[in-house]
């Protein structure tokens, strides 16, 4: 069987050298092997810290192998990373185990000719007192301090400022809290979180959000029969106050044009007493099936599904009081959910706000005179952002913004980065 350190290993193989997403990657490593639970929660939080990290270990082990890191064998260069991790940002896990696990994984990962490299590279670190070399270029220093690369760094302090952008960063390293929102035609926040309680959940009433309950280490909620009986979903705090700035009420109509897998959908649903209807759109069709489950569990009759492109419009359709635009996005402000998206180069992105902002034009046609649309994104790029909101409302005259744009920061209450603005279109008389 496969050691929890071997898992690891491989799994960032598949997420570095094959490019596939962390999440998936390790779900499926995690579901082939027969890993007791707690050897599962080490292997995930030694991958994850190495994804998240790679970028300051990266510093370390160029600073210390006198071979180039890209000539390193792919398996060799993840061993010493995570040997590297453990030893940096595990303190409960002995040093002399960490340099021994690891060079017999390099045996037993056929590397055997490469077990002194990682040795001499691990002791040497340790004979060193773990010392890290501050570089002298600022940018570069932050780079190895927060594993952000440089351009996005600096896109942050050209956008935010460089109290804000140190903010971001800090964040990013930040454990991401796991909020639920209550299922309000159900029960209430107070009963159900005495209802966590007893099931062994620790639930906390957040300030800004009535129906929202922030969870300490929760383990696996679908289990939960409060889960099960459909008292809750899971939805971060800032999306659902993006959800609720929609101001959905009872009767209405409303449009989620970029549904899955559902949140936004469901506090809509919610905030509507059930009443209504709620149209919730995904280009992917099977996709929409994690909505009708969610909707079947949480008793969500006003919902229905209907596959489509959010750039295609469809005046067959009708108009609706209340659009959902959450576009596609570079994903910066969740960074602490999925690490590996501070690696993605800046130009993966380019053109990305003119596919947003025929998205928010397309789906702002099916807003009737008076209704709203809310446009929302959970990056942090004013690109994506303002400045698409500008753009349409200097095409598109007859919307105006009502409130404020908002822009949330990870850490804030606890929520991801996240961005909304909601626009209402006039009335005729």
């Amino acid at each position: 069987m496969a050691t929890a350190r071997e898992v690891a290993v491989r799994a960032l193989m598949g997420v570095f050298q094959d490019g596939g997403y962390s999440n998936l990657v390790l779900d499926g490593a995690l579901e082939r092997t027969g890993l007791p639970p707690r050897d599962r929660a080490f292997c995930a939080a030694l991958f994850y810290g190495v994804v998240e990290r790679r970028l300051t270990l990266e510093y370390i082990l160029a600073c210390r192998c006198g071979t180039p890191i890209k000539k390193l064998d792919a398996p060799v260069r993840e061993i010493l990373y995570c040997g590297l991790y453990q030893l940096l940002y595990m303190s409960s896990v002995p040093e002399r185990a960490v340099v021994h696990e690891a060079v017999a994984l390099t045996r037993a990962l056929g590397r055997g000719s490469a077990a002194g490299l990682v040795n001499g590279v691990l002791r040497g670190f340790l004979r060193d007192g773990k010392r890290l070399e501050v570089p002298k270029d600022k940018l570069r220093a932050s780079e190895v301090a927060y594993s952000v690369p440089g351009p996005l760094i600096q896109l942050w302090r050209k956008g935010y400022g460089d109290p804000v952008a140190r903010e971001i960063l800090e964040g990013s390293l930040t454990r991401a809290p796991v909020f639920i929102r209550v299922n309000t035609l159900r029960t209430t926040a107070d009963d159900l979180g005495a209802r966590l309680e007893r099931e062994g959940v620790k639930a906390a009433r957040v300030s800004c959000a009535p129906a929202a309950l922030a969870l300490e280490n929760p383990g696996d909620l679908a289990a939960l029969s409060s889960f099960q009986e459909g008292l809750f979903h899971v939805q971060d705090l800032s999306s659902q106050l993006c959800a609720a700035a929609a101001e959905a009420r009872p009767g209405m109509r409303v449009l989620d044009v970029c549904a899955a897998p559902g949140g936004k959908t469901f506090t809509a649903a919610q905030g509507m007493d059930n009443q209504g209807e709620i149209l919730a759109r995904d280009l992917y069709p099977h996709r929409l099936g994690l909505v009708e489950e969610g909707a079947g569990r949480l008793g969500l009759s006003c919902v229905r599904t209907l596959p489509g492109d959010a750039l295609v419009f469809q005046p067959e359709l009708g108009q609706f009081d209340r659009v959902l635009c959450d576009v596609v996005c570079s994903g910066f402000g969740i960074l602490r959910r999925k690490p590996e998206i501070r690696y993605k180069p800046l130009k993966t992105i380019d053109g990305i706000w003119e596919i947003q902002y025929n998205i928010l034009n397309t789906s702002s046609q099916y807003c009737k005179d008076g209704g709203r649309v809310v446009y929302s994104t959970c990056t942090l790029n004013p690109r994506e952002n303002q400045q698409v909101v500008e753009q349409f409302l200097a095409a598109r005259p007859e919307f105006r913004l009502v409130g404020p744009m908002v822009t949330r920061f990870p850490g804030q209450d606890g929520g991801d980065g996240f961005f909304w603005a909601v626009l209402e279109k006039e009335r005729h008389p």
